[in-house]
């Protein structure tokens, strides 16, 4: 830390913070290499956009340029100028004013003040990844910087900070808002869409946005096949032991035939825009998060609605109706079990037998 203390803060004025267009060289080719590897549109947006920061953050407050690689010293100096810790007068962080001002001028940053640590820590892993595509030393993985970070996350945890997740759409809180779909074309669009998104695995809003005709196929009156060819975790398409296929039957199969007969729709976008009786182009995932929260408005629901709570409400009820967590991985195409064992066990956990040992 006594190299930190060495370092001069020099906040340069907004009109010389580096914009998207002045990144440092080789900032620039690290977003290239991202933009190969990374081939979600969301990623490769929030891995571009982490990058400038940084570009951003160097020049405001040392004066030049980011050049790869990076030192430990200027990574554990952006951790603590962005993430809050407790002092002696109270919550503490080590950005100076005139650069937190320099780049919210400069729109690298919404607003003033600290990050949350989980923002810290993308923008962390982020230039990590740089420096590993570029096969360069890695600040980031010194002890040091990880042990930090580590004892950040502690802190945060203790001062009651949670992750802001959204809130679970189940069964109980997809049937309210289903009430709230009538026949209207926008209606019948709605409620085939929550169905599908629900029931073929708890579907991003992304892939929700995606959804084809060409990939799906009809198997009988109340069932359908829709093939996922490319999700966040298979961009590449489906790979050995995945589960592209996913069934889409019953009651929102239904609802699904119902809107391709309403709509007309035979190629093409499955989710539409609609200009008053008029079918649009394809929505975009945040259209699609903007229709969940507003039929959970409608519904009058409360919580943090959004797009991924289709996702995690899928888990949940499964957990509630006691699916073996292998089917449901094989639904929702997740990966790694500690990604959907939290709302999995959520789900589950008012079945635990030991939760009643009070009861007769």
């Amino acid at each position: 830390m006594k190299q930190n203390k060495a370092i001069t803060n020099l906040a340069a004025p907004a009109s010389q913070l580096l914009l998207p267009e002045q990144l440092a060289e080789q900032a620039a080719n690290a977003v290239r290499e991202l933009l190969a590897e990374a081939a979600a549109a969301n990623t490769t947006r929030s891995y571009t956009s982490a990058l400038r920061y940084w570009a951003g953050w160097h020049r405001a407050r040392y004066g030049t340029e980011l050049a790869l690689p990076a030192t430990e010293a200027v990574v554990m100096q952006f951790v603590v100028d962005h993430v809050v810790r407790r002092s002696k007068t109270g919550l503490a962080w080590e950005l100076p004013p005139a650069v937190d001002q320099a780049l919210v001028a400069a729109k690298l940053k919404s607003k003033l003040g600290p990050w949350k640590l989980a923002s810290v820590v993308h923008r962390v892993a982020v230039l990590s990844t740089a420096h590993r595509l570029k096969r360069l030393p890695n600040p980031c993985e010194e002890p040091a910087v990880r042990t930090v970070l580590g004892r950040a996350r502690r802190a945060s945890v203790k001062r009651g900070e949670r992750p802001a997740k959204k809130t679970a759409i189940a069964k109980a809180e997809l049937e309210a808002m289903l009430t709230t779909c009538d026949d209207s074309l926008e209606g019948i669009r709605d409620r085939a869409l929550l169905c599908f998104g629900f029931a073929s695995g708890g579907r991003r809003r992304s892939e929700i946005a995606a959804a084809d005709m060409r990939d799906l196929r009809r198997t009988g009156p109340q069932a359908f096949i829709y093939r996922l060819e490319h999700s966040k975790t298979q961009q590449a398409g489906p790979t050995a032991g995945s589960t592209p296929d996913k069934p889409v039957l019953d009651r929102a199969a239904d609802a699904l035939v119902k809107w391709l007969e309403a709509s007309g729709i035979a190629e093409g976008a499955i989710f539409r825009r609609l200009w008053k009786r008029r079918i649009g182009p394809a929505l975009s995932p945040a259209a699609v998060g903007a229709i969940v929260q507003r039929r959970a408005y409608l519904a009058g629901l409360a919580g943090n609605f959004g797009g991924h709570s289709l996702r995690s409400g899928f888990v949940t009820e499964a957990g509630k109706q006691n699916i073996p967590l292998a089917a449901v991985m094989a639904m929702t195409e997740h990966r790694a079990v500690s990604s959907v064992v939290g709302y999995f066990q959520s789900g589950a956990a008012q079945l635990n037998p030991a939760a009643s040992l009070l009861e007769d």
